[in-house]
C-alpha cells in the first residue's frame, strides 16, 4: 500500500525484453534507499513494482506483460523522468489516501493552464472508470495523490498547487500526456458490496419453519 504522496523524482534507465516480458532498471536519485531489500514495492508513476535486484543508485524491476498491457510503460524510453514512492510503512502519515499501485487506467491531458500560483490540468478518463470519480473526492494520478476540483462529462479537473508540482513528473506534463489513473480503493469496494448479483441457484437448506419450532427458535 502507498500514500500517493512522492517521495522523489526517478529516471528510467533501461527497459529491456525478458522471456516475454520486460526488466526496467530505475535511477531513484534522492529516494533513501537505506531501508529498501529485495522484494520490496516501489511505486513507479503509480505502478507498483517489486525490487528484484539493487544497484547502486536505485534497483531492477520486472514488469509483467499484463502490466504492459494496461499501463503506459510500453511507450517509456531511457531518460523517462518517474514519480517514486516506496511501500507505506504501519506508522507512516497517510498524508494522501490509500493507494494500491495497481492501474485502473489510462487517462489523457486535455488542457493545462495556469491559475495564480498553481496549475489547472483538464484530464480525460476512460468511461469505466467516471463512476468511481466524485467532485472533491480522490484520485491517483502518475501515483500522486490527488483532488478532483470539478467533473464534465467524460473530464475532471485538478487544481495542482506549487509543491506538488515541483516535486513531481508533473511539472513537465502538458496536453497530450497520456497518464496512469488509480480510483479511491474504497469506492471500487463500496460498489462490489452494494452491488446486487443474484446467485445462478440459491443453496438448498433443511432449516424450515418447523425445525426452528421444534428446536424452540421460532414460535408461531
Amino acid at each position: 500500500m502507498f500514500t500517493g504522496i512522492i517521495e522523489a523524482v526517478g529516471t528510467i534507465e533501461s527497459l529491456q525484453p525478458s522471456g516475454g516480458d520486460y526488466r526496467v532498471k530505475v535511477a531513484v536519485n534522492t529516494l533513501d534507499m537505506s531501508d529498501v531489500k529485495l522484494g520490496d514495492s516501489i511505486a513507479v508513476n503509480g505502478v507498483c513494482l517489486t525490487v528484484t535486484e539493487l544497484h547502486g543508485k536505485g534497483f531492477w524491476a520486472d514488469v509483467s506483460l499484463e502490466t504492459v498491457r494496461h499501463t503506459c510503460f510500453k511507450n517509456y524510453r531511457p531518460g523517462q523522468a518517474v514519480n517514486l514512492e516506496k511501500a507505506m510503512m504501519p506508522t507512516s502519515r497517510l498524508g494522501g489516501h490509500i493507494v494500491s499501485g495497481h492501474v485502473d487506467g489510462v487517462g489523457k491531458i486535455l488542457e493545462r493552464r495556469e491559475d495564480a500560483r498553481s496549475v489547472r490540468f483538464r484530464v480525460q478518463a476512460p468511461e469505466s472508470l467516471l463512476k468511481y470519480i466524485a467532485d472533491r473526492g480522490s484520485i491517483t494520478v502518475e501515483g500522486t495523490s490527488l483532488t478532483v476540483n470539478g467533473i464534465d462529462g467524460d473530464l475532471f479537473e485538478l487544481n495542482i498547487v506549487p509543491h506538488t508540482l515541483a516535486e513531481t513528473v508533473l511539472q513537465g506534463y502538458t496536453s497530450g500526456q497520456s497518464v496512469h489513473l488509480e480510483v479511491d480503493l474504497i469506492a471500487r469496494y463500496l460498489e462490489r458490496l452494494i452491488s446486487k448479483h443474484e446467485p445462478s441457484e440459491a443453496p438448498k437448506s433443511d432449516i424450515s419453519l418447523d425445525f426452528l419450532a421444534q428446536n424452540g427458535f421460532y414460535r408461531g
